[in-house]
């Protein structure tokens, strides 16, 4: 059985006289195989490495894909490599931001969606994990916060969005070529979302000023393709942040909700370095904006005391 990742989904690595493949048993009622094939031929056709996708059955919910190995990015990060790495995994992005998605039937990033996202973080870690209820003063500071960051994700340029472009979500193949995986919740949405889900990845953290100086190297690589010329640098890091706020907030709600429900118990590991970032953020831009300053307060005074007490509290 080959790893797998948050879904119910299941991995097989078929060994046969004429090569390796993955077989993948992925339940119809609650995966979008169709969606994942609909996908990966819109990838391909883009020239983005994909899994290939050699057979289908999508009544049973059965896959037959090209095997890609084993090799996922995250264990080739270092200090050493991540230049290069990310410099490959920007030329990838800048494939799919350039992708045309008319007629594609992509789902867009909309109000809805960003809003239902963003509400997990108070009903599966504020309510669910941490056990506490915001009364309604602090239901008003919230809802104020997500009005701003809902505000700023719909005011950037749309492309395919991943939605997971992180370093568990792309492989190194033969000759160095990174591979996209795990892209079925692909959608049309904000040009920074998936830029922040690499470079604010919840599974490793970077400086700040290095996070800052490769967001900008990205920019400017999306300016020389015509993709971005029109955005000034210092709105795009903004938009950048605050997309990051948005996700790192809905991976709280949502890690919780994987242990809650579904008893995965190993992302817990990971909320640390979420909250950091949450609180790294908000902290920058309190002293302009004030939804920011009244959430920071209100983290630090009420949730950061029941963070320290569970023991995946103390773990960074």
């Amino acid at each position: 059985m080959v790893a797998g990742d948050a879904s119910p989904r299941r991995y097989f690595r078929l060994e046969l006289p004429g090569g390796s493949y993955v077989v993948v048993d992925a339940p119809p009622a609650t995966e979008k195989n169709e969606a994942f094939v609909r996908v990966a031929r819109l990838l391909a056709g883009a020239g983005v490495k994909v899994p290939a996708v050699l057979a289908v059955d999508f009544e049973r919910g059965y896959l037959l894909l090209e095997d890609l190995g084993d090799q996922l990015l995250l264990p080739l990060l270092n200090a050493g490599s991540v230049d290069d790495l990310y410099s490959r995994a920007f030329a990838v992005l800048a494939q799919m931001a350039a992708v045309e998605t008319t007629g594609a039937a992509l789902g867009d990033y909309d109000l809805a969606l960003l809003s239902e996202e963003l509400g997990r973080f108070q009903a599966w870690f504020v309510q669910a994990l941490l056990g506490y209820s915001p009364d309604a003063a602090e239901q008003a500071q919230l809802d104020r916060l997500v009005a701003k960051l809902v505000d700023s994700a719909l005011q950037q340029p749309r492309v395919l969005v991943h939605r997971d472009f992180h370093s568990r979500n792309l492989m190194v193949v033969a000759g160095g070529e990174l591979a996209v995986i795990d892209f079925q919740d692909a959608v049309i949405g904000p040009i920074t979302y998936d830029l922040v889900s690499l470079l604010r990845d919840c599974y490793i953290e970077w400086p700040v000023q290095q996070v800052r100086d490769w967001a900008l190297a990205y920019h400017a690589l999306l300016s020389a393709r015509g993709l971005a010329a029109d955005i000034d640098p210092e709105q795009f890091l903004r938009w950048f942040d605050w997309m990051g706020l948005q996700r790192h907030l809905k991976v709280l709600g949502t890690f919780a909700r994987l242990y809650l429900r579904d008893g995965k118990s190993a992302y817990l590991d990971d909320l640390p370095l979420v909250i950091h970032y949450v609180l790294e953020i908000t902290a920058q831009y309190a002293h302009e904006e004030p939804a920011f300053a009244e959430f920071s307060g209100w983290f630090r005074r009420r949730l950061s005391p029941l963070v320290a007490q569970q023991p995946w509290g103390r773990a960074r």
